[in-house]
């Protein structure tokens, strides 16, 4: 069976090239006689697999060299919980409520301290970034947190928010690599990687090393410390091998195609095409304030439930997979990760133009 355009938000698409790559050589990886799921991670082929993976992404995003880069587990989910037990120095934070996965960080933080909520877009359903250009920072908080690109409901920051000097923390997992970022903009900036990156579970975590302290919230345990993962090189206990091979391929991958400045502009193609369609057709609209797109998930509905459950179905015999929204935002989803290709979203809007004109 020939492969399908997937548009799932995560697990997502990953580059033809790596997965054929990783077929090849799942039976012997470099001449060690077994797969990578089998080696040791405290073999030398496995430290050189996540020395290089490192080394790779450090050149791709230009990471300080007072930055660490720890492969840990657990997801984005665990790092809700990580971050304020190691951060929350004082007790308090500040949180951006832009989307579901911000709002649940915002609610886990508020077992380690006070979370407060200076700006939240839940008023109009998550559909637009407020403005942060002049937020009420708290004077006692120890960072702020945002979700930068919110993969349910299609808005991103084109502009970070103004913290006033307190360090920002942010959740990338699904803008990871899209495009070029100022990593030293951030104390923290992370993401788990099956939406842009590779399998699922890994999460990477690039960290101020003045935010790596032993002075953590009482209680934390031992393997949600930063700097448990820091001084061990990500290899305190056995990491997702496998995963984190992956991610180095795709790193590789990402280093052939020209790098993030590359990826921005195949990105920011693939989306016109589809974000313009939207704005002309009658039938179908995005359900996101145009400044606040995102370039990686466009939702978008007819209005008529009946009509968007004909959509998918119909787009899923079409060879065009995992289309189906949210149920809090309902109607359709379509997430263009760096691994879709243009012809994917050609495919698409095809399909889409050709529905609406059945359908009208």
């Amino acid at each position: 069976m020939s492969r399908v355009y997937n548009f799932s938000a995560g697990p997502a698409v990953l580059p033809e090239e790596v997965l054929s790559e990783a077929a090849a050589e799942m039976m012997d990886y470099n001449g060690t006689g077994m797969s990578v799921m089998e080696m040791s991670h405290r073999s030398q082929a496995f430290q050189e697999i996540i020395d290089t993976a490192e080394a790779d992404l450090r050149e791709l995003m230009n990471i300080p060299d007072n930055y660490k880069v720890l492969f840990l587990q657990g997801g984005a989910s665990q790092q809700f919980a990580m971050i304020p037990m190691n951060l929350m120095k004082h007790g308090e934070a500040d949180y951006i409520v832009t989307g579901q996965w911000a709002k649940k960080a915002w609610q886990e933080a508020q077992k380690y301290g006070k979370a407060n909520k200076i700006a939240t877009s839940e008023d109009k359903t998550f559909s637009y970034i407020p403005d942060c250009s002049d937020l009420p920072i708290s004077e006692n908080a120890d960072y702020v947190y945002i979700c930068e690109n919110n993969t349910i409901y299609g808005t991103k920051y084109k502009e970070l928010p103004n913290t006033k000097g307190k360090i920002l923390v942010s959740d990338v997992s699904s803008c990871f690599l899209s495009e070029p970022v100022d990593v030293s903009k951030y104390g923290i900036i992370y993401g788990g990687v099956q939406k842009n990156i590779g399998p699922a579970g890994v999460v990477i975590v690039i960290i101020r090393e003045d935010l790596i302290f032993d002075d953590v919230l009482e209680g934390t345990p031992t393997m949600l410390k930063y700097k448990t993962h820091a001084d061990a090189g990500s290899l305190y206990n056995t990491p997702p091998a496998y995963g984190i091979y992956i991610c180095g391929k795709v790193f590789k991958w990402l280093k052939k195609q020209g790098g993030l400045e590359a990826m921005k502009e195949r990105n920011e193609k693939k989306a016109k095409l589809l974000y313009d369609y939207l704005d002309e057709s009658r039938l179908f609209k995005g359900t996101v304030e145009k400044k606040d797109r995102s370039l990686m998930n466009v939702p978008f509905v007819t209005g008529d439930k009946e009509l968007d459950a004909k959509f998918v179905k119909e787009a899923k015999e079409a060879g065009l997979e995992n289309l189906k929204g949210h149920r809090t935002v309902g109607g359709m989803r379509a997430s263009i990760y760096n691994a879709m290709p243009y012809e994917g979203v050609e495919a698409l809007v095809t399909f889409m133009k050709k529905f609406e004109e059945a359908n009208l």
